[in-house]
């Protein structure tokens, strides 16, 4: 019973996992990004946040949870809109660049 639930338990933690991103090709995938959050990652508006050396997971989780509507907010919308088209590599790759930015 016990091997049964930290089985079941491994997988549903994998199941979600964030797939390895590649900040080089993030980079790539960051043209419409950078109008909020500048080309640096940091913004140039005080109401969009700074995104440069956040940590690689933060990224990803608000970036999906705003795919998924469970991030609410003035721009929830406008977020989703920018990510609807996106696949979770996509998500990660973006992750991971801004993630290594200093």
């Amino acid at each position: 019973m016990t091997t049964a639930i930290l089985l079941m338990s491994a997988i549903g933690t994998n199941a979600y996992a964030m797939p390895k991103g590649d900040a080089s090709k993030g980079e790539i995938k960051t043209p419409s990004c950078r109008f909020c959050h500048g080309s640096n990652g940091i913004a140039p508006q005080p109401n969009y946040p700074n995104l440069a050396g956040q940590q690689q997971q933060y990224l990803y989780d608000a970036m999906l949870a705003y795919t998924n509507d469970m991030r609410k907010g003035p721009m929830a919308s406008m977020m989703k809109g920018q990510l609807q088209n996106l696949s979770t590599q996509d998500l990660a790759d973006i992750a991971a660049y801004y993630s290594e930015m200093k």
